[in-house]
């Protein structure tokens, strides 16, 4: 990927002030200078007589107000949507949808030409149905757009109206390597010709200014709008990589069960980002969506796409020992050993869990609801931590505290990962993944529901007497396939990936702000090790290490979007 394509953020956005979006203005003081704090100090001013004067701590001063002040670090990992997708035309943001010109947006067919319109949604709208929302019923397999310019587009219905946030739409692919070809190395022009959804991809939400709860938390606390998905592709490595900053490893894949899962690529290179399509792929984006075989491992044996956990909840039980996978799958990883974010803590006797939706219900083998959505709907390969040898039923006393339910729905009476809120009693770091009919994926679950769910949990948080000293990360695992404009910075063979929405939400929060500082996924990781002074992951070493020899700035912490007054 370029460094000097256009949609790229700049190297000095890391340092650009938060933008205030009730007064439409920059920030100064701490920010100008990319300072997540103030020290305020006793004087008048000619502007604000009387106000005290506030200077930008020092690294050191800003590193004793994180540790001294923030107790308690909350990430809420949601789904698949990338940032145009919902917030494309927020107030403030760096590069606004609206604002964008055609180059900026214009996507290519498979030969590289130019597409005249966008090819049809592949299959529909809907994968389930019909529908009905409002009165309006909505049919399955059916188009609701059609004859569309080459660009991104408000999301209709059959009459016009906006689409519902409420309705379940089809899902799009989310993979490692198709990722890649549509990032097309910062251009962002591959979305429709890489992805299985014809010209749903450049589809977004007109709905979100005036009904996404969300967009009313990001205006009242901050948004990051340079918040970029930790890896390529989709949710299986982007939750490897929120809790190590890497991806997982398939040791001698090559002679394993699993060696039909490996990718072939379009050249010898294990490194080559480009999947080679089957013989029988179309030729254009406009006569279908392309075809490829699998992928789950690189050939040199990472975990890039989705692979079952070694251990139970997974997608097949072994009878003769239940707390495992069936043995001799050929999707399913092998235990993980290397460091993730837990050990550090760990090694620091510093409290930490994963709060996983339905997780309990799961373990008793619960059956999903019947109609749309399916409830509670819970993802394996969305629980990253079981994957790892050190929180495998070997070790049952350390598995019962990382891995605890989240419980179901949005009442604390039966969400366990609220009632814990509401009592003060999460753990210093604490990951909260809701159960998947609540986590806005498309293809089971609506954005409305997420929406709501996320919302209530946040109230929740703010009404918990941990508030005061708590920073709460809301975000995606990636784009679900949805087109964003925004380039990624050049990281490392892993990522980052498309742009994803960000939100801070903590009494510390530069209120009303669009923070445009440059971050992805293990900027959560930065932010727990600098708040809690952990050792370095080596996945974050690497990554650094990659931008900084490029010249280019590392990823952020997050600590642009705080401000602390000490």
């Amino acid at each position: 990927m370029s460094d000097e394509h256009e949609d790229r953020p700049s190297p000095e956005t890391a340092t650009k002030p938060p933008v205030d979006t009730s007064r439409r203005r920059f920030l100064g003081g701490a920010a100008v200078l990319g300072v997540g704090a103030t020290l305020s100090a006793c004087g008048n001013t000619s502007e604000a007589p009387g106000k005290p004067v506030e200077r930008p701590l020092t690294p050191q001063e800003l590193d004793k107000a994180l540790h001294e002040q923030v107790k308690t670090v909350v990430v809420i990992y949601a789904e698949n949507r990338s940032f145009n997708n919902l917030f494309g035309d927020f107030p403030g943001v760096e590069k606004p949808l609206s604002a964008l010109s055609a180059v900026e947006y214009q996507q290519r067919d498979r030969d590289g030409n130019l597409l005249s319109t966008l090819p049809p949604a592949w299959g529909g709208v809907l994968q389930v149905g019909p529908q009905s929302v409002d009165g309006v019923t909505y049919p399955s397999e059916v188009q609701f757009q059609e004859n569309l310019p080459n660009a991104p587009f408000p999301l209709k219905g059959p009459n016009g109206e906006d689409l519902p946030l409420s309705l379940v739409t089809r899902d799009l692919w989310h993979v490692f390597y198709q990722n890649q070809m549509q990032i097309n190395g910062g251009k962002n022009d591959g979305f429709v010709a890489w992805g299985d959804a014809g010209g749903l991809v450049m589809g977004h939400y007109a709905q979100s200014r005036y009904a996404l709860r969300l967009w009313d938390v990001a205006k009242e606390f901050v948004l990051c709008d340079n918040f970029f998905q930790g890896a390529f592709g989709g949710s299986f490595l982007n939750h490897q990589y929120l809790i190590s900053a890497t991806a997982p490893f398939y040791p001698n894949a090559a002679q394993s069960v699993a060696k039909a899962q490996i990718a072939v690529l379009q050249s010898d290179d294990p490194l080559d980002p480009r999947l080679k399509p089957l013989d029988k792929s179309p030729a254009s984006a406009m006569t279908g969506p392309p075809q490829f075989g699998p992928s789950a491992l690189t050939p040199d044996g990472y975990g890039v796409n989705t692979l079952a956990p070694p251990y139970w909840p997974t997608w097949i039980r072994d009878p003769e020992h239940p707390d495992y996978s069936k043995p001799d799958l050929p999707n399913v990883l092998v235990p993980q050993t290397h460091e993730h974010i837990g050990d550090k803590l760990s090694k620091k006797n510093i409290d930490w869990t994963w709060y996983a939706g339905a997780w309990q219900a799961t373990l008793d083998q619960f059956k999903d609801s019947s109609g749309i959505p399916k409830i509670p709907n819970f993802q394996y390969h969305h629980q990253p931590f079981n994957y790892f040898k050190q929180q495998g039923p070997e070790n049952p006393a350390e598995r019962n505290k990382r891995l605890r339910d989240g419980g179901l729905g949005d009442e604390s009476s039966t969400n366990k990962f609220f009632a814990d809120a509401e009592a003060g009693k999460l753990p210093a770091v604490t990951f909260y993944k809701p159960q998947g009919n609540l986590n806005m994926h498309a293809g089971y679950a609506d954005v409305a529901s997420g929406d709501r769910h996320i919302a209530r949990a946040l109230k929740v948080l703010q009404e918990s007497p941990q508030w005061k000293n708590m920073v709460v990360i809301v975000t995606v695992d990636e784009n679900g396939g949805w087109w964003d404009h925004v380039a990624p910075p050049k990281g490392d063979r892993w990522g980052p990936g498309s742009r994803v929405p960000a939100l801070v939400v903590s009494p510390f929060a530069r209120k009303g702000t669009v923070d445009h500082t440059v971050y992805d996924t293990a900027s959560t990781l930065r932010l727990i090790t600098r708040v809690f002074q952990l050792e370095k992951l080596d996945g974050l070493k690497q990554r650094d290490d990659a931008m900084i020899a490029r010249g280019q700035k590392p990823m952020g912490d997050l600590s642009n979007a705080l401000h602390f007054t000490v």
